[in-house]
């Protein structure tokens, strides 16, 4: 095995990385971590829902899961709640700003998902059958 004295840039420098940078990304994954937060955020990227379409749009997601990664997306100010009055209390859940300053993101997600999650599903496939 060779040992590998350059630099990962292939210049001579520090290549360490930013702390700061660091944190600002550590901060982005803790709001978007989690099994379900990225599926609740792309299903309101087309608009307000209430609770119920939202738990159906979101295959596989419990009552008590949904509740707990909506009130965490609200505490991290990408998900906003409006209850309006009546019996029954009807909410609904939108994204805020912040929230659709994702959707670049999302679009690229989702064209690296289409590039190449159709190759790990066939390595898969071809696993299988082995």
């Amino acid at each position: 095995m060779e040992n590998l004295t350059t630099a990962p840039c292939g210049n001579d420098c520090d290549c360490t990385p930013d702390a700061a940078q660091l944190a600002d990304f550590s901060r982005a994954i803790h709001a978007l971590g989690g099994k379900w937060k990225l599926e609740i955020l792309s299903s309101l990227m087309h608009g307000a829902m209430r609770f119920g379409a939202l738990r159906r749009s979101v295959a596989g997601i419990t009552q008590h899961m949904l509740t707990t990664q909506l009130r965490e997306l609200e505490l991290d100010g990408l998900v906003l709640r409006t209850a309006f009055p009546g019996k029954p209390l009807r909410v609904e859940y939108e994204l805020t700003d912040a929230a659709y300053g994702l959707e670049p993101t999302f679009k690229e997600m989702l064209s690296w998902s289409r590039l190449y999650g159709g190759a790990r599903l066939a390595a898969s496939q071809v696993t299988q059958e082995a």
